[in-house]
């Protein structure tokens, strides 16, 4: 468990401290995941622009008297095709990626709306009083907002 989750001794129980640490836990897996998608999604990006720029430069420029010529420059050297196949590749884990992200990103909203939503069961009655601070922590440390509901 967090330190900071476990220094909550006075405002929470046990069970919504173990709470707080799946949402923390699920925002790390989200922001993960989110930087994954980007990462890969430039990477991508930055690749094909430079294997069409290179295609530009080598195949459309020379040969761009005729389409056979270029069809047929660009099918006589393997590493075209690799290179294709290569940032399809790359486009294709994109849309995984985005897809396990928008996965990981519901279930990290979902767990923070329930905590949001049973709040009044969570904390009752002198720790009612603190739980704005717990809401503070939780915002200040992990950018975690547990004041309302929508994104």
């Amino acid at each position: 468990m967090h330190d900071s989750i476990r220094g909550f001794e006075d405002w929470t129980d046990q069970a919504t401290k173990q709470m707080l640490q799946n949402l923390v836990e699920r925002k790390q897996k989200f922001d993960r995941a989110k930087k994954m998608h980007v990462s890969i999604l430039w990477l991508s990006v930055f690749t094909a622009f430079c294997f069409l720029y290179y295609l530009a430069k080598s195949v459309l420029g020379p040969y761009s008297y005729s389409f056979g010529a270029m069809f047929s420059v660009y099918v006589s050297q393997s590493v075209h095709l690799y290179l294709t196949v290569f940032i399809g590749g790359l486009f294709g884990a994109v849309k995984v990626l985005h897809q396990l992200k928008e996965k990981k990103e519901k279930e990290y909203q979902d767990l923070r709306k329930e905590i949001i939503d049973r709040s009044k069961d969570l904390w009752k009655e002198d720790a009612w009083k603190k739980r704005h601070e717990v809401f503070d922590k939780m915002k200040s440390q992990f950018d975690i907002n547990l004041y309302h509901g929508s994104k």
